[in-house]
Order: structure tokens, then sequence, then C-alpha cells
């Protein structure tokens, strides 16, 4: 692990963002929470939350950090046939919570697939990225 220790504590921002591809029909479902195992969008935020609870059991090398706040957001985009996510962390730390972001949305996206792996099976997790980070010494970065 990279040693933070001498690195000042500060606020840190990461947010990230993706989706989930699927057919119409199952989107429609996930709007109308016809699914067998329930509340998808409502599933998928809570383990987006426990995810970025668990990132640095989960990579290795990643230091845990002190999480103070996280704002999740899934939403259906008709128009693309996905469910979008979007996920803040907000931390007091030495180091960064960009992982803790994109693991955020990842766990969103897996748990609507295997809430909707049933009906669909040809559903795709893409545009999971990193959109801005903001705190620390290299300050503040966005995605253009």
């Amino acid at each position: 692990m990279v040693d933070v220790g001498e690195k000042p504590e500060s606020n840190r921002v990461a947010i990230a963002s993706g989706a989930v591809e699927m057919a119409p029909s199952t989107l429609a479902l996930v709007e109308k929470g016809k699914l067998g195992k329930g509340d998808v969008l409502g599933v998928a935020r809570l383990a987006a939350i426990q995810g970025l609870k668990r990132t640095s059991e989960l990579i290795p090398l990643c230091h845990p950090v002190r999480v103070v706040g996280t704002g999740i957001e899934l939403g259906l985009d008709h128009k693309r046939s996905r469910v979008t996510i979007r996920a803040e962390v907000r931390a007091f730390d030495r180091t960064g919570v960009e992982m803790e972001a994109l693991t955020a949305v990842t766990v969103a996206a897996l748990t609507v697939y295997d809430m909707c792996k049933a009906i669909d099976r040809g559903m795709r997790l893409v545009d999971i990225q990193l959109e801005e980070k903001r705190g620390g010494k290299s300050g503040t970065w966005k995605r253009q």
C-alpha cells in the first residue's frame, strides 16, 4: 500500500457513473416493479452503499477511508433502454474515494443484473467511469 501517513486529512469527493443496458421489455418491468425479486432500484441503491463501505476489502492495496456521506441515484433512460447509476461519495481522510464511488456504481449494476437475469441474460454493464474527484493534493479533476 502507498504510505499516506504524512498526508493531511481533507474533504474528498468522488463521483462515478454507469448503466445497465437491457431490453425495453425488461426496463418496463423494472419501472413497474413487476420482477419477482422486488424493487430493483431500491435494492440496487442499498447494494451500492454496502459495496462502497467494503471497497478496501475487495480491492487489493486500497486504503479503508472514513466515508462521511454518499448519494446514490438510479434512474430509467427509456430512450437508450437502460438503468442509469450515479454515485457521489464524500470522506474526510488522507486519500481519495474514487474507488469507493466506482465500486458503488459497479455493485449497483451487478445487483440490477442479478435481479433481472431470469428474464434478460443479454443485459450489459456499460460506461462505468469516474466523472469527477475533488480534494487532496491533486485538487479537482472532471471528465471532459
